[in-house]
């Protein structure tokens, strides 16, 4: 009885796959016409995409240690100065966790869009914002999606009208503000820059899409160099802070030894015979306030090296493994690729469309029998 049930099952089986393959070959001219459709429409979109060329660079961080790190023979030279180096504490570091945080702020943007590249056609070199709000025009498949896809959007701002003028309200410099057009910019910013940081090797990607290469390659290096100088400027910010303050006092306790000194010279040269009590006294005083004058402006000028010094140590080094280049080939549009994937696609939807539709058909019929059987 067993065997007779497996049997069944079986052979219920062969028949279902041998319908599935009958109701395939019945729907095949369906099939092939969605593909061709398809894949016309992936040769159109291979063809009339926007070309893309990717630049990059890889950089590992190297943060300076708490404590100062100078030895060897700068270290003891500095002690032999009586500068005390070990005394001097390390600013704080930006994690590259936030490097992304940097990349993305207003700020850094707004520095990014001044960049100036090298496009084809332009006698000079111009500005990404120039490029892109002046210079760059849509591709086909752009009008296409602006006036389909993006048709509501269109249509709303047409009726919103410009509100460049808004922009104006404010002359607070304190508080940081956009305009539509650098809104635009920010948008087309965040869609071709990208960074990446790999917590467990320790390292940074930074890459940059453009239309050109050398523009590609020119915007990667520029967003390179202003991520080192925003993490550089946060690291050293105190020790510079110090530095200004210290070289302030130095200058003016320089003017003060200059005076003092050459109040006491001046005494000397016209007191020089002169052995009485009272410019014995007064030659004292004045020796007194030159030697307390000296040790201030000696102390301010060993922490006035100190601090250059620890500056420079505080400077984050920056390791580059792979420099910015320009790149040789296209990173989009890939078209075999495209191509592919819409003739897959196509094939897909062909053979969904065939069983979709001896689907609906059977359900029908069954729910045509139910009915009469209702109605007998």
């Amino acid at each position: 009885m067993q065997e007779s049930k497996t049997d069944n099952t079986v052979h219920d089986d062969e028949i279902d796959l041998i319908q599935l393959a009958k109701t395939l070959w019945e729907g095949r001219r369906s099939v092939i016409k969605t593909t061709l459709i398809f894949m016309a429409l992936g040769l159109f979109i291979a063809l009339f995409s926007a070309k893309e060329y990717t630049a990059s660079t890889t950089m590992v961080p190297q943060a300076a240690e708490g404590g100062s790190k100078l030895g060897g023979s700068l270290g003891g030279l500095a002690a032999m100065a009586g500068i005390n180096l070990g005394s001097m504490g390390g600013g704080s570091a930006i994690p590259p966790t936030l490097y992304p945080k940097i990349v993305s702020s207003i700020p850094f943007q707004k520095e990014l869009m001044q960049t100036p590249i090298t496009v084809e056609g332009q006698e000079k070199e111009v500005t990404f914002a120039d490029y892109y709000l002046e210079i760059q025009k849509p591709t086909l498949l752009g009008y296409l999606k602006k006036y389909t896809i993006g048709l509501p959007g269109v249509i709303i701002k047409a009726i919103k009208g410009d509100q460049s003028t808004n922009d104006q309200l404010t002359n607070d410099k304190k508080l940081l503000s956009i305009s539509q057009d650098e809104k635009k910019l920010i948008e087309i910013l965040s869609a071709q820059l990208s960074i990446e940081v790999n917590d467990k090797d320790g390292y940074v990607s930074l890459s940059a899409r453009m239309p050109e290469a050398k523009a590609a390659a020119q915007l990667a290096k520029r967003a390179q160099e202003l991520l080192q100088q925003a993490i550089t400027d946060f690291k050293i910010q105190k020790a510079k802070d110090q530095l200004a303050f210290v070289e302030n006092r130095f200058s003016e306790k320089q003017k003060e030894f200059d005076a003092v000194q050459q109040k006491l010279a001046k005494f000397r040269d016209r007191n020089r015979n002169v052995s009485t009590a009272m410019a014995q006294t007064e030659l004292e005083r004045l020796q007194a306030e030159y030697n307390l004058v000296y040790g201030v402006y000696s102390e301010l000028a060993k922490q006035l090296e100190t601090q250059k010094i620890q500056v420079k140590e505080d400077t984050p080094v920056f390791t580059i493994i792979e420099p910015v280049s320009i790149p040789i080939e296209k990173s989009k549009p890939k078209r075999p690729m495209i191509l592919v994937i819409w003739t897959f696609l196509g094939g897909i939807v062909g053979v969904g469309m065939v069983f979709g539709k001896e689907f609906l058909v059977s359900i029908k019929d069954k729910w045509s029998e139910s009915t009469n059987d209702a109605n007998d």
